[in-house]
């Protein structure tokens, strides 16, 4: 017998300001009305947001769950949605599904192995170290306190990815400018940030470059044209600070809690143990209906829009132990996972290694944390720290 999913009782997609450890408030009250509950979306209507880790998984394999915005709302405005190109229109790993999917991942997939990402471990450990110095330094050698929210935590990952695909280091204050530009609600600055995205796209390909972009070129599918290339060069440039920049900023505050107990734990764990109470993304990209479907009793017309909830299957306290949706699952888990945590470890380290007397300069309790609204994550407002004591 179908039914309707129960209503959510707060807005899961609202603007707010809390403290560092405490709780969206959201998470809790979406869970309590069910595996599957309906909101209304950012860009009008209703969404149906999955709050069950078995229900979840069921969702991200099932075959008429698909991630092309061909199929999202008619009604909805494409921006304020914050929906990329259709998959027809720009083929791209975060939009198409089946067979067309399965031959663009092939081309990525090799690119971003755990084992090709530890080639680059040395050379990421040492932006991370050459990074920190310089803001300890803070210019005379008496350091200082620094927000490490303010530049560092976009600055590291983009330097990263920047290098990982060939882009040449001095473009990286261009990547950085066109990344904060993709937040203008002002249609002219995102398209000068596209441009710009292109430009660093091009870079990376011209000639004598010998990054992860020339490899990629030579492996898409021969009917990927050049700007559609460039377009996929943008979303791995732009997803690489837009995730890693939020985690960055969760884990220094749980690293430099004075505090907080020394953390002997394996590097590896504590990652990972941050990335799931923190989970760089709220919610799964958005997903539709391709054609009425069943899910969980629960019936959904064609084009229904659909979120996981990861953050809140994440964080559940009565969540068996096992693997969690931070990177996501099934085919569309990912592809920049081992970059991700390999960053992570990488300042870990750095950080353990080289400032061990680093700290933060207020309590931890004191640090807040902003969700940006949509299905944007959230980030701390600022990390006052002082890295030398």
């Amino acid at each position: 017998m179908m039914t309707d999913a129960p209503q959510a009782t707060v807005d899961p997609f609202a603007v707010t300001t809390r403290k560092v450890g405490e709780p969206h408030p959201a998470r809790a009250a979406l869970r309590a009305a069910g595996p599957i509950v309906r909101a209304q979306a950012p860009a009008g209507g209703p969404v149906w947001i999955i709050t069950d880790d078995a229900l979840a998984r069921e969702a991200l394999v099932h075959p008429h769950i698909v991630k092309d915005p061909a199929y999202a709302p008619a009604s909805w405005d494409p921006r304020i949605a914050g929906l990329e190109p259709t998959a027809a229109a720009q083929p791209s790993l975060t939009t198409l599904d089946g067979p067309a999917h399965t031959r663009l991942r092939r081309a990525h997939a090799p690119l971003f192995t755990a084992r090709r990402m530890r080639d680059y471990s040395a050379r990421i450990t040492t932006f991370a170290r050459e990074l920190l110095t310089e803001l300890a330094d803070d210019g005379d050698g008496t350091g200082g306190t620094v927000d490490l929210m303010a530049d560092f935590t976009t600055r590291f990952p983009l330097t990263v990815v920047c290098d990982v695909l060939g882009v040449p280091l001095d473009r990286v204050d261009q990547a950085i400018a066109a990344c904060r530009r993709m937040y203008s609600a002002e249609p002219e600055e995102v398209g000068t940030a596209m441009a710009a995205f292109a430009e660093l796209a091009a870079a990376a390909l011209s000639d004598g470059r010998d990054g992860l972009a020339v490899e990629l070129r030579a492996q898409v599918p021969d009917e990927i044209t050049d700007s559609q290339l460039h377009y996929l060069l943008f979303t791995l440039i732009y997803a690489g600070q837009l995730t890693t920049d939020p985690s960055l900023g969760f884990l220094l505050a749980r690293v430099l809690d004075a505090d907080r107990p020394a953390e002997e734990s394996a590097t590896d764990e504590f990652v990972r143990e941050t990335l799931r109470l923190h989970a760089p993304a709220p919610f799964t990209l958005w997903r539709f209906a391709s054609t009425d479907l069943d899910l969980a009793e629960v019936r959904l017309p064609a084009r229904s829009p659909i979120l996981i909830d990861i953050q809140g299957i994440n964080t559940d306290p009565g969540r068996s132990i096992g693997p969690d949706l931070t990177f996501g699952a099934g085919p569309h888990y990912c592809t920049g996972a081992h970059l991700a945590q390999l960053e992570l470890r990488a300042v870990v380290e750095v950080l353990r290694t080289d400032f061990p007397g680093a700290r933060l300069a207020v309590p931890y309790t004191e640090l807040r944390q902003t969700d940006l609204g949509g299905i944007q994550g959230n980030r701390l407002t600022a990390l006052p720290v002082r890295l030398r004591p």
